[in-house]
């Protein structure tokens, strides 16, 4: 049985290391995903593109990795692999003809339909760890988590924009400032012109 509470806790700064501690669990999450899942079935972000297009057919892969939460590269590759598979079909978006439209080959929707009974099994595997007054506020809280993480990009993009806006006015203030610094009756030089070289 798994000690919950202070009686898990070790000394040290890993027992208080949220990243730590996350990453052990994330460990042990996929571990348990893979013995469910078994060697014929698909990896868990495989499961996740799948679980996304089938919610909703024609999926660029930009709408994928908001739905999934994973990297652009890493999906781009993942998609890549799925379609010469056959799990995935790929075709121009009617939307935007600059994107690719991801859908479900008849494969991967077998291969889908196979697999989700194996994930709520690991899912529930997982859940089980914990006592069950705390499930309910451990998905809550891990869907907090996601919500933060989804949020990132617009945030560190608005972080960006903000910081680049009071770079702009300091400088603003500043020139005003020095402005307002020179003496009054200071006449400026005025600059020189530029005096064009003869053509030879």
């Amino acid at each position: 049985m798994v000690k919950s509470g202070k009686q898990a806790r070790r000394a040290g700064t890993l027992a208080d290391s949220p990243s730590h501690l996350m990453h052990r669990v994330l460990q042990l999450a996929l571990d348990i995903y893979s013995e469910e899942a078994g060697s014929d079935g698909p990896t868990q972000r495989q499961f996740a593109v799948m679980e996304a297009v089938s919610v909703k057919s024609g999926l660029t892969q930009t709408d994928l990795v908001k739905a999934t939460g994973i990297d652009r590269s890493t999906l781009a590759d993942l998609v890549a692999r799925m379609t010469t598979k056959g799990l995935l079909a790929r075709e121009r978006s009617s939307l935007d003809a600059r994107a690719m439209a991801v859908s479900l080959s008849d494969e991967g929707k077998a291969l889908l339909e196979a697999a989700r009974p194996r994930v709520e099994a690991a899912d529930k595997r997982i859940m089980g760890l914990l006592p069950k007054g705390k499930r309910d506020v451990f998905l809550e809280l891990l869907g907090e988590l996601a919500a933060s993480a989804d949020a990132a990009p617009e945030q560190a993009k608005a972080d960006a924009k903000a910081l680049k806006k009071a770079q702009k006015e300091a400088r603003k203030a500043e020139k005003a400032a020095r402005k307002a610094a020179e003496p009054a009756g200071k006449v400026r030089k005025p600059k020189k012109a530029k005096v064009a070289e003869p053509v030879a």
